[in-house]
This record gives structure tokens, C-alpha cells and sequence, in this order.
């Protein structure tokens, strides 16, 4: 006689799911305030890998897509193989790479805080005008300080992203589902006769 294992409940893997993603969150978290450098690398080292990837995926898509036009497929394969040179860039001098990503972010948030400012002085915005011009002036003085500073500025992404896992992770654990009642537990209590 083979005896069947029931499958478990889905309360039960809910559980171990969030316990899971909490613990790595939290592990995670402090191996990026513990060490930096190393986290810094597997950032850089993760960065030219999907830029490698990145581009062969268009390079691809240029030589194999009959949809596209024979222009737009030059586009992409010049584009797919720039993309690539700048991955395998990246992966042979990972800490050039971390400062020209601090630099791109620093740019945007540039572009974003001018944009941000000019929408709140002309009106064009969805938030309050003052809010606008506020979170416009905070974004580009950021962009600044990440662009003249951009060591500076990487190192504290990951010392905050690390602060801020260890945070979500904790958070988490609080937001475990209960656990399963067994099945002798949940039978409810019989209820006396009337008489």
C-alpha cells in the first residue's frame, strides 16, 4: 500500500516565500554595508553583462528581423555592436564602468530637475507649481553633486540600497501570512444539542 504525501497548502508556501525573499533581502542588505567594494563589482560586472547581452539581442534582431526596414536594420546592428564594445568594456574595467554609470544617472537627474522646474514655472505639471519647482530643484542639485562626485556618489547608493533592503526584509517578516491551522485544529467544535 503506497502512502501519498498530501501537497502542501498554499498558505504554507505563501509563508516560505515570504520568509525567503524577507531573509534574502535582509542578507543582502547587510553584505552590501559590510562590503561595498565587492558589492560595487558584482553591480559593474552585472551592468557589462547586460549591456553584452543587450547588444547581442540586437544584433540579432538585425539579422534575422524581415519586418524591419533594411535602414532601420543597419540602425540596430551598429547600435547592437556598440552595445557590445561598451559590455565588454565594462566587464574588463569594472570600476570605469560604476563611474559612467554614476555619470548617466547624474545626467538624468539633470535633465529630469530642468524639466522638473520648467514644468512648475509654466504650469505644465500635474503636481502643485511650487512642489514641481521644489522636487525639480532637489533632483538637479542631486544631479550635480552625483556628476562632480560620482565615487562619492555610487558608494552611497549602495550603502543606502543596503539600509533600505535590510528595511524592506524586516518589514517582510512583519507581513508573514498566519500559519496553517492542521486539519484536527480546524474542525470546528461540535455545537450543543437545543434542547
Amino acid at each position: 500500500m503506497t502512502q501519498t504525501i498530501p501537497a502542501p497548502s498554499p498558505v504554507v508556501l505563501e509563508r516560505g516565500f515570504v520568509l525567503a525573499s524577507a531573509i534574502a533581502a535582509i542578507v543582502l542588505g547587510i553584505i552590501a554595508l559590510i562590503w561595498p567594494g565587492a558589492t560595487l563589482l558584482t553591480v559593474a560586472l552585472l551592468f557589462g553583462a547586460y549591456l553584452v547581452v543587450s547588444g547581442i539581442f540586437r544584433l540579432v534582431l538585425a539579422f534575422t528581423s524581415d519586418r524591419l526596414s533594411t535602414g532601420l536594420r543597419w540602425l540596430l546592428g551598429i547600435l547592437g555592436a556598440l552595445i557590445v564594445a561598451a559590455g565588454v568594456i565594462a566587464l574588463a574595467n569594472p570600476a570605469q564602468s560604476l563611474l559612467v554609470l554614476a555619470l548617466v544617472i547624474g545626467i538624468g537627474w539633470i535633465i529630469e530637475g530642468v524639466a522638473q522646474i520648467v514644468g512648475g514655472a509654466t504650469g505644465r505639471t500635474a503636481l502643485p507649481r511650487w512642489l514641481a519647482i521644489l522636487s525639480g530643484a532637489i533632483s538637479l542639485i542631486g544631479g550635480i553633486v552625483v556628476f562632480f562626485l560620482p565615487g562619492l556618489a555610487i558608494v552611497t547608493f549602495v550603502l543606502f540600497a543596503g539600509w533600505i533592503l535590510i528595511a524592506i526584509g524586516v518589514a517582510t517578516l512583519f507581513s508573514l501570512p498566519p500559519k496553517a491551522a492542521k486539519s484536527s485544529d480546524a474542525a470546528p467544535a461540535e455545537a450543543p444539542a437545543a434542547s
